[in-house]
């Protein structure tokens, strides 16, 4: 026979399930034709939803729902937790102009338990990338969609195509799940990051897909406890730690671990990345591990001397410290000669570096390893021969 205490928890489960409210937004006026605005609908549903004291459902159906640019801003709801359940695809307007003026097209903030379940975003970003590819004055575009001072959110089952910028952004955030989410975009698309983390902690992106024309995963200043596992990339520009070190004052990025990722005709692999020139930024305790790369250009890289264009950090020196960086069970082929590169602060030289169980090939002959101010350790197989 049951307790009487798990008694009395079933019965308080069954109650405030019972008392949870769906909404759905084609009782509010939304169309799913993929032609009439839903945005005031969804809005609608939002204002609903910040009202109730009860737990509460946004429900998106199947079908195609035209969507502008449209923030959840919890700050004076009386519930500070919502879920989304999208079957339906949220689309963009055809003009890019539209969104591509704000910094973002679906932008959350100020909540704590919100859960976002399924649902495809298509930005329908293409025109934008060719605009900025012809050099004519476009917008800068928007992230698709944001995620900033909440806690304790999920992110589940999500794609996003064809974002204008970046696809997914978490920023100033804590307690974070991100797990089988689709990211897909041209592999030349311009600043079209996949998931970009910043300013957070306790994140981890799990069983994902991302093929985009930027970073696969982008990890900013002031991340801290970071967990990457299951992850397949390509095309794209790696996972990178960075761009760090832009602004002289930063907070440093801290404990994150990588692990079980799959690059495909990547840029890069596993990659950190800082500005050159001075700042009080830092990164330390990094892991990389059980990560296979096949045709990458540059799979294991630091670059501590990033300067696009040369403007605003010529013949100047990163002053990003990276200490304490893990590389166990990388292998695969390199695109390039060199598969091991790290070109580090000749001010703060990177230390503790640890290479185990390294196998890299460039055409069926071992790749080369290039380093220049750093210093480590290493351990099991080296290939290429390690130059710490």
């Amino acid at each position: 026979m049951p307790s009487p205490v798990l008694i009395i928890l079933l019965l308080t489960l069954s109650i405030s399930l019972s008392s949870a409210q769906t909404y759905n937004i084609l009782s509010y006026g939304a169309k799913p034709d993929g032609k009439t605005d839903s945005t005031k609908a969804l809005a609608a549903v939002w204002a609903k939803a910040c009202a109730s004291v009860k737990a509460v459902t946004i429900s998106i159906p199947k079908g195609r729902f035209l969507l502008r640019s449209i923030v959840f801003d919890g700050a004076k709801c009386k519930r500070k937790s919502v879920t989304f359940r999208i079957q339906g695809t949220l689309v963009a307007p055809s003009d890019y102009r539209v969104i591509g003026n704000g910094n973002y097209w679906i932008f959350f903030q100020h909540l704590d338990g919100l859960s976002v379940y399924g649902g495809v975003l298509d930005a329908q970003g293409a025109s934008l990338w060719s605009c900025k590819k012809s050099g004519k004055n476009c917008p800068s575009g928007a992230t698709s969609i944001g995620f900033q001072s909440s806690s304790n959110v999920v992110i589940s089952g999500l794609t996003s195509l064809n974002s204008q910028m970046f696809h997914v952004v978490i920023n100033g955030c804590r307690n974070v799940n991100i797990q089988g989410v689709k990211v897909s975009a041209d592999g030349n698309s311009p600043n079209t990051d996949g998931i970009h983390v910043q300013s957070s902690s306790t994140v981890s992106i799990l069983n994902s897909k991302i093929s985009t024309g930027d970073d696969c995963v982008s990890i900013g200043p002031g991340t801290n406890g970071l967990w990457i596992e299951n992850v397949a990339c390509g095309p794209g520009h790696g996972i990178s730690i960075g761009s760090l070190g832009k602004e002289s004052v930063e907070a440093g990025v801290q404990n994150v671990t990588v692990k079980t990722a799959t690059f495909t005709g990547t840029e890069n692999g596993v990659r950190i990345k800082s500005w050159a020139r001075p700042s009080n930024g830092f990164a330390k305790n990094i892991r990389f591990q059980h990560c296979v790369m096949n045709n990458v250009q540059n799979p294991i890289v630091i670059d501590q001397n990033y300067c696009p264009g040369n403007e605003n950090c010529p013949n100047q020196v990163s002053g990003i410290k990276i200490s304490d960086v893990m590389f166990f069970d990388i292998h695969g082929t390199s695109a390039t000669q060199v598969g091991v590169k790290f070109d580090c602060s000749s001010k703060k030289p990177c230390t503790g570096i640890r290479l185990q169980d390294v196998k890299l090939t460039y055409r069926n002959k071992p790749a080369m390893a290039d380093c220049s101010h750093a210093g480590g350790t290493e351990a099991g197989f080296q290939q290429p021969n390690s130059c710490l």
